[in-house]
């Protein structure tokens, strides 16, 4: 393959600390390759030095003669006209906007269009122009899942070179053949997807462990050495009591982070009633009705997830059920134990000229007190970030402000409409962690398909007509669909989750297989509570005997998922 872009020893020093450091890189036609690393890591900054828009203070770079790069931005700029205009014209143009819902779009001016529209449109014009490597930057935010697969064939298909920033693991998984993992100024470069990285970061983190222990080994056998008096020390070498005193005073390399997120909230008890949507229409006119008819009950610790396409009413759905709008027609109920919050998707409601200590104290708090500070170092709000204002904070920092500030009021019912934009993949894991465990009920609008993979066990769809059901066998089964792998909805509650605890290929870690195994139990056994509970709570018998079956089949699964977990730790 024809190398595009050569990297040699690129090197470039940030405020405070070193964001590259003698970097190589050899980029080819036909390379797909990932970057990852938490935010302000330098991810962007490199893509930035491999476009030819930013220049390292060392290194060298080298670019084919006539290459053309194609750089997609997080927040795009699109030239002054229609989006037609912009665009030009043929099929291929039309079937790309109909694939990100903008084909009804196509003569509205680029100045009218929202950050999301955006950022579709300059999707489409970046595979439209005739480049030889694309640069693209969390490529998948405000795409609907459809849109993704859809982006996922065009990198496939690309005769040139990728590169790209995303958080987005499903898709990484898919399509790259190398990642970069940047680490505090260090990069490793890992053969293979994401599946890979995950696994040599978990080598290559055992192997530091274990050199930290045989540090702190040899740390303590030359202390030991050392107090065994004047007399011993005076006959040994000065080099050695020099190089005991080195050992002794150096350090482990500090982390990336201080400490791990921790999101750990008191949760009040949910009581049988949680939300209850009767019948409810919403339209903003008399003209377009964006949901009609919806029917939907949910119970303490139900997990859901809600797809569709953009535009058909995901965002107004989880609003009506938040009681942050009210429906055309209809009722929405909740129970009177339900305490809400609400992530919305544009960062926060909040006043952006307030410091994040200000807006953590509220208005009738101290700005900066103990337990404040306290709060926020454990969602990493450390040194100058309490003081920065809001509108200054980073797309990832501002959504770790979110986070604080809706759990600091000790919800048991959260509302995450798009939770993993702008956030790195060490805090989405974290989240996910954190609500495998959350006792409460969860309702989550996101095209992340992992995150809804793990967060979820309940999946509803928003139609185009403004109809909202449920989808059999989850998110995997959705996709499996979409992509042409399944035709048919399977309707066996039992199948659908005994497949799940299947054995996974051996090539996979057993650390990991054993962490999916207890989070596997952990999703069925809050299933199986939430049955429980709706069987004891419901009064009519035709409930009662669908809740039943469905209790029946998730816990002969969770018995299988149990046997397979022993099978994994003998």
């Amino acid at each position: 393959m024809p190398i595009l872009i050569d990297l040699q020893k690129v090197s470039l020093q940030g405020a405070d600390r070193s964001l590259l450091d003698n970097l190589d890189l050899t980029v080819s036609s036909g390379d797909r390759i990932g970057v990852v690393g938490i935010n302000g890591v330098g991810k962007t900054t490199l893509l930035r030095i491999i476009g030819g828009t930013l220049k390292p203070d060392s290194g060298e770079i080298r670019r084919g003669r006539g290459i053309h790069v194609g750089f997609l931005e997080q927040i795009p700029s699109l030239p002054v006209g229609t989006v037609r205009e912009t665009l030009g014209s043929g099929w291929q143009v039309d079937a790309a906007l109909d694939r990100l819902g903008m084909l009804g779009a196509a003569d509205t001016d680029t100045s009218q269009l929202s950050g999301g529209q955006l950022k579709r449109v300059a999707l489409a014009r970046v595979f439209a122009e005739p480049n030889d490597v694309l640069i693209l930057d969390e490529p998948t935010n405000h795409l609907d899942l459809n849109a993704i697969q859809w982006l996922e064939q065009q990198i496939t298909n690309f005769r040139g070179a990728v590169i790209l920033v995303s958080h987005d693991r499903f898709l990484l998984d898919q399509v790259t053949t190398r990642m970069v993992e940047i680490d505090r100024g260090k990069t490793f470069i890992h053969a293979g997807g994401y599946s890979r990285l995950l696994e040599t970061q978990a080598e290559r983190e055992e192997q530091a462990a274990s050199a930290e222990q045989v540090r702190r080994n040899l740390a303590k056998t030359e202390l030991a050495w050392l107090r065994r008096g004047v007399k011993a020390r005076s006959t040994k070498p000065q080099a050695r009591i020099d190089a005991a005193k080195r050992l002794l005073a150096s350090r482990p390399e500090a982390a990336a982070r201080a400490g791990t997120l921790d999101l750990s909230v008191e949760t009040p008890r949910l009581g049988t009633m949680v939300l209850k949507a009767h019948h409810v229409a919403f339209s903003y006119d008399d003209e377009y009705q964006i949901l009609h008819d919806v029917d939907i009950d949910l119970g303490p610790g139900d997990r859901v997830g809600v797809v569709g396409p953009n535009g058909s009413g995901k965002s107004t759905f989880v609003n009506l059920l938040a009681q942050r709008i009210e429906p055309t027609s209809g009722t929405v109920k909740r129970g009177p134990t339900v305490v809400t919050a609400y992530l919305d998707q544009e960062g926060g409601d909040f006043n952006l000229e307030a410091t994040v200590q200000e807006l953590v104290a509220g208005p009738q708090g101290v700005p900066g007190s103990l337990a404040d500070v306290a709060l926020m170092k454990r969602f990493w709000f450390t040194g100058a970030l309490p003081t920065t204002k809001a509108k200054d904070l980073s797309g990832g920092e501002r959504r770790r402000l979110q986070l604080l500030l809706a759990l600091s009021i000790r919800p048991n019912v959260l509302f995450l409409d798009e939770p993993t934009n702008d956030l790195d993949l060490e805090t989405i894991r974290l989240i996910e962690e954190f609500l495998s465990q959350w006792p409460g009920t969860l309702i989550v609008v996101s095209h992340d398909r992992t995150f809804l993979s793990r967060t979820t066990d309940r999946l509803l769809e928003v139609h185009a007509d403004g109809t909202i059901a449920d989808v059999p066998g989850g998110i995997d089964a959705w996709i499996a669909r979409a992509t042409g792998v399944i035709t048919t909805p399977s309707s066996n509650a039992e199948t659908d989750v005994a497949t799940s605890t299947s054995p996974v290929p051996s090539d996979v870690p057993l650390g990991r297989q054993i962490r999916d195994a207890e989070k596997e139990m952990s999703r069925l056994e809050r299933r199986r509570n939430t049955l429980t509970e709706k069987i004891l709570a419901s009064n009519e018998h035709t409930e009662q005997t669908r809740l039943g079956t469905e209790l029946a089949g998730v816990q002969k699964a969770l018995g299988v998922a149990e046997e397979y977990w022993l099978t994994l730790v003998e």
